[in-house]
């Protein structure tokens, strides 16, 4: 089929443009692996180094803060079912990349949601790249970070924060613009500074908000872990994708069961601290 004009290279220039980052701030690449495979390390040494028992009744704790007694016994069970089906260690792995994550897009989501609430034109300028971020293919992302960090926990951990970041930035900026008008006012009307009144009432009011999208962060996160599993990162994704290259249906079943008790306890968890800040 003829086109009616040239074909832009954009292939071409996408390729210019990863070429020139990688031999001008190639240092910049090695930092950030650095930091964040030191991470993901610290935490999978700290899960898996601690007993599986005291890990559990950890979690029921906050299992049981976070929510009811049913939701604590929901996480002791759950858990008692991971390690008797031997995949204790690969869950804590699992866990480890998804905090890795989940931290990342608190740091950086936060305060760019912050500044969103604060500034129409940067709103403006990132709401579309949040569109672009949540619905390219999570795939696409593997290849740039494949090329910029290898293969490896670290490539997974950016593919899992560029795919799971916009919750957090648009509920930041959705809880900040939803404070009511008539209480900064009053605060401006005390002399309150820009600080005090983000930190005293502002970000205390958009906390359920904020918590949200938290929450949906940590979930889109935990939902890439087969998916980084494609590219060397280790857990309970690499069991699934093992699974379903042997074609083998009850480890796959496994596993996966595994990754769901990991969801509902992660979401449970936050969404009962989310409540709890607001009480």
């Amino acid at each position: 089929m003829s086109q009616l004009f040239p074909k832009l290279p954009l292939d071409e220039w996408i390729e210019v443009i990863v070429d020139g980052l990688d031999e001008n701030l190639g240092f910049v690449f090695d930092l950030i692996s650095a930091a964040i495979g030191g991470t993901v390390d610290l935490f999978n040494a700290i899960l898996t180094g601690l007993p599986f028992w005291l890990v559990i009744i950890l979690f029921v704790l906050m299992a049981y803060r976070a929510g009811r007694w049913t939701m604590a016994l929901f996480t002791f069970i759950g858990l008692l079912l991971i390690q008797n089906l031997g995949y204790w260690e690969h869950s804590m792995e699992t866990l480890a990349l998804v905090l890795t994550a989940a931290l990342i897009s608190v740091v950086i989501g936060i305060p760019m949601g912050i500044w969103c609430a604060k500034n129409e034109s940067v709103q403006k300028v990132v709401t579309p790249l949040l569109d672009f971020m949540q619905t390219m293919p999570a795939f696409v992302y593997l290849i740039p970070a494949i090329f910029f960090f290898g293969l490896g926990k670290v490539p997974g951990v950016i593919a899992s924060v560029i795919f799971a970041m916009p919750p957090t930035i648009r509920l930041t900026n959705l809880g900040i613009r939803q404070v009511p008008a008539d209480l900064i006012e009053a605060s401006d009307a005390f002399g309150s500074t820009y600080w005090q009144k983000l930190t005293k009432v502002q970000l205390p009011i958009a906390k359920t908000t904020m918590m949200a999208g938290i929450n949906q962060s940590i979930m889109l996160a935990l939902s890439m872990v087969v998916i980084a599993s494609m590219i060397g990162a280790k857990g309970l994704g690499a069991d699934v994708y093992r699974a379903v290259t042997q074609i083998n249906i009850g480890q796959g079943f496994e596993a996966g069961l595994a990754i769901v008790i990991m969801a509902i306890l992660l979401d449970r968890i936050t969404q009962g601290v989310g409540k709890r800040k607001n009480a």
